[in-house]
C-alpha cells in the first residue's frame, strides 16, 4: 500500500473532527462553526466583529452567515461599539451562555479523551510537528511565489 503524504493525512483527521463535533452539535441545535464563535466571543465583554473573523481564522462571508443564524436562534446580540460608532460588538445572550457551556465541555471531552490514548510526549511532538507546518504555510516556504 502507498504511504499516505501529511496533507492528506491532516485533512482526513480535520474532516473526522469537524463531522464528530457537528453531529455532537447538531443535539443541540447548532454547527461547530457557532459552537466555535460561542468559545471566540469573550464572555463578559463581548468581541467586536472585526477581531472575530481573524480569531477564528474564518472567512468574512462565512462569519456573517454565522453570526446571522446565532443571532436567529437568540445566542447573540449586536450592539454598538461605544469606542468606534461604526463598529459593533458581539454579545452572548443568557441562552448563547448557556451553549457557550455545552460547547467547551465538549472540547473538554474531546481533548480529555485524547490525552488518555495518547502520551504526553507524543501530544507535545504533535503540537510541535502542527506549529512547524503552520509557520512554513504562513510564511510561504513551500510555495514561494518567487518559484
Amino acid at each position: 500500500m502507498k504511504e499516505k503524504t501529511i496533507d492528506y493525512i491532516l485533512r482526513a483527521t480535520w474532516q473526522a473532527v469537524a463531522r464528530m463535533y457537528n453531529d455532537e452539535a447538531s443535539k443541540y441545535d447548532a454547527t461547530m462553526a457557532i459552537a466555535f464563535a460561542l468559545l471566540s466571543i469573550d464572555r463578559e465583554k463581548g468581541t467586536s466583529s472585526t477581531a472575530l473573523g481573524p480569531s477564528m481564522g474564518m472567512e468574512a462571508t462565512s462569519l456573517t452567515r454565522t453570526l446571522k443564524n446565532m443571532e436567529e436562534k437568540k445566542l447573540i446580540v449586536r450592539k454598538k461599539n461605544p469606542k468606534d460608532g461604526r463598529g459593533v460588538i458581539i454579545k452572548l445572550t443568557p441562552l448563547g451562555l448557556e451553549k457557550r457551556e455545552l460547547s467547551k465541555a465538549g472540547v473538554l471531552k474531546f481533548n480529555e479523551t485524547i490525552r488518555q490514548h495518547i502520551g504526553e510526549d507524543k501530544i507535545h511532538t504533535f503540537i510541535e510537528v502542527a506549529e512547524t507546518i503552520t509557520e512554513l504555510v504562513n510564511n510561504k516556504a513551500i510555495f514561494n511565489s518567487e518559484d
